[in-house]
C-alpha cells in the first residue's frame, strides 16, 4: 500500500483551518488510494467523530462539508447545527462557508457516499459529485465548485479540537539548566542493583515511523554534546531499521560509556506477516538475538540458526521495554495495531519486564507545544492523547511520557534535553524494578545480598565517569 499523504497545499490547509478553529486534521481516507466507493469511505470514516471532506476538481477548487456528528449508516436524517459546506478556489482570497438551511437536516446517514442533499459525494460510486443547491444548503454552483463535478481526488479528515492550555500543568517539571544537570548526573551515576550487570538494557518497540531510531540519536546527542545520527532514521512505508541493533551511549566525544544500552528493532506493521515478528521479540527479551541480526521475512529466528545466542546471562536480557508511538497518529491507531500491542504486552508481562510508553513528536501534534516545549504538560491535547494511549494500550498513565526528538535542529536545546533525560531516568528506575524482582525470585535467602554491585565491579570506563 502506497504512503497516504494529504493533497492539501499549505495555503489550502490554512484556509480550511481558519473555518474550523484550533484543531488538528488527521487524514482518514483518500479515494485515489482506497477507492472511490461508498464502502471504502464508510470502512475508514464511520464512527470517527467530527470530520471534514476535501473534494478536489480540475478547476482548482477544494470543496466539501464539515459535520460534528458520526457517520454510522443509520439510514436516518441527521441534524447538526455546526455542519457547513465550504469552498476554496485558486483565485479567492477567503474560503466560502455555507451554513445549513434552518429546519433542514445536515446530511442523510445512508450507506452511500456522504449525502448533504445539496452535495452528494462519490455519487454512484464514481469520482463525481451530484450538485443540488437549495436542498439543506443553498449556494451558487460557480462559487462552490466552478460547475466542475468530476473529482481528481477525494479525502476525509478527522477534526480534533486541540483545546487551550491548562491553568496548571498535569505534571510538574523544572525547566532549568540545574535540573538538566541533575538528570544528567543521575543517569551517569546509575548503578544496576545487581553487581554482575554493568548497564541497563532497554528495548524500543513501536510502529514504523514512530521515532525509535530518532529517540536513540536524540539521547546520544544529549550526552555527546552535539547532534549525532548513528542510528538510521527516516520516514518510509516500511521499517527503515531492518536489523536488531544495540547502541552504547558515550558521555562526550571519546568519553566513557553511559550505563545504558538502547536496543532498536524493526518497526511494527499492521499486517501480521510484516514488520517485527513477536517470536523474534521474545527471543530479544531473553537475550538470544545477537547485535546486527538481520530480521527475516520468512519467519522468526530458530534456536539452531547462526544468529541465535544460546548461552545468555542477565546482562543479555532486556530489563525494560519502551513502546514508542507518534503522538500525531495516536488518535487514529488502528484496531490491528492495538491488537498487536496487546499481544506484545501479554508476552512482556509474562516475562515480568517493566514497560513504559513514549509519546514522540509532541511538538508536531500540538502547535502550542511546538511554540514552547514547556507547554507540554499544560497542553489539553497532549494530556488527552496521553489518557487515550493509556486506555487503548493498557499502559498506566504514570508510565506514559511525552518527549520531543531532535529532527531538524542543528544545536542542542535545554528544554528538549530535559524532557529526554527525564524519560531516561524513568527507564533506569524501571530497570531497577526488574533487577529487584530477579533478586527476590531467583536468588532467595542470604545469597541475594552478594548480587548487589559496587564500584569494585565496574568496568574502568564506567568507574572513571562517575559525577560527583
Amino acid at each position: 500500500m502506497p504512503v497516504v499523504t494529504s493533497s492539501l497545499s499549505n495555503d489550502q490547509q490554512n484556509k480550511l483551518l481558519s473555518l474550523l478553529g484550533h484543531v488538528r486534521l488527521h487524514l482518514l481516507y483518500k479515494a485515489s488510494i482506497h477507492g472511490y466507493t461508498a464502502a471504502a469511505f464508510h470502512s475508514r470514516c464511520d464512527i470517527q467523530g467530527p470530520t471534514v471532506i476535501a473534494a478536489y476538481n480540475g478547476a482548482g477548487f477544494v470543496f466539501g462539508a464539515y459535520t460534528s456528528k458520526d457517520y454510522t449508516q443509520s439510514k436516518e436524517e441527521v441534524s447538526d447545527k455546526e455542519a457547513f459546506l465550504y469552498s476554496i478556489s485558486a483565485e479567492g482570497n477567503k474560503p466560502l462557508k455555507i451554513s445549513g438551511i434552518t429546519g433542514k437536516c445536515a446530511f442523510t446517514d445512508a450507506d452511500s457516499g456522504p449525502d448533504y442533499g445539496a452535495l452528494v459525494f462519490l455519487h454512484e460510486d464514481k469520482p463525481a459529485v451530484k450538485s443540488n443547491p437549495g436542498t439543506s444548503f443553498n449556494f451558487k454552483d460557480t462559487e462552490m465548485h466552478g460547475d466542475n463535478l468530476e473529482l481528481t481526488d477525494f479525502e476525509v479528515y478527522r477534526v480534533e479540537d486541540l483545546g487551550d492550555l491548562l491553568a496548571k500543568p498535569w505534571r510538574n517539571i523544572q525547566w532549568t539548566d540545574e535540573k538538566k544537570q541533575q538528570l544528567t548526573k543521575a543517569v551517569l551515576n546509575y548503578q544496576p542493583a545487581i553487581k554482575t550487570v554493568h548497564q541497563a538494557r532497554v528495548l524500543l518497540v513501536g510502529p514504523v515511523g514512530a521515532g525509535k531510531s530518532s529517540f536513540f540519536n536524540s539521547i546520544n546527542s544529549a550526552f555527546r554534546g552535539n547532534m549525532t545520527s548513528q542510528a538510521i532514521a527516516g520516514t518510509a512505508e516500511s521499517s527503515v531499521t531492518t536489523q536488531f541493533r544495540t547502541y552504547t551511549i558515550k558521555a562526550g566525544k571519546g568519553g566513557g560509556a553511559v550505563p545504558l544500552i538502547l536496543c532498536d528493532t524493526m518497526g511494527l506493521e499492521e499486517n501480521p506477516d510484516a514488520g517485527l515478528d513477536i517470536e523474534d521479540l521474545v527471543s530479544i527479551y531473553k537475550g538470544h538475538i545477537k547485535d546486527r541480526y538481520q530480521f527475516s521475512s520468512s519467519g522468526p529466528l530458530l534456536a539452531d540458526a547462526p544468529g541465535y545466542k544460546k548461552s545468555v546471562t542477565l546482562s543479555d536480557k532486556i530489563h525494560c521495554v519502551v513502546y514508542v508511538v507518534d503522538t500525531c497518529k495516536a488518535s487514529i491507531l488502528s484496531q490491528k495495531m492495538r491488537d498487536k500491542f496487546a499481544a506484545i504486552r501479554k508476552k512482556t508481562n509474562q516475562l515480568g519486564i517493566p514497560q513504559i510508553l513514549l509519546m514522540t513528536k509532541v511538538d508536531e501534534a500540538c502547535p502550542l507545544v511546538g511554540e514552547d516545549l514547556k507547554n507540554v504538560y499544560r497542553s489539553t491535547y497532549i494530556q488527552k492523547m496521553a489518557h487515550k494511549l493509556s486506555d487503548s494500550l493498557g499502559i498506566p498513565l504514570n508510565c506514559v511520557l511525552p518527549v520531543k526528538n531532535y529532527s531538524q535542529e542543528l544545536e542542542l536545546e535545554q528544554d528538549t534535553d530535559t524532557l529526554l533525560l527525564a524519560a531516561v531516568e524513568q527507564m533506569l528506575n524501571y530497570a531497577d524494578n526488574f533487577f529487584e524482582n530477579q533478586v527476590v525470585e531467583d536468588q532467595g535467602g542470604d545469597d541475594k545480598l552478594d548480587l548487589y554491585r559496587s564500584n569494585d565491579h565496574l568496568p574502568p570506563a564506567l568507574t572513571e565517569q562517575r559525577v560527583v
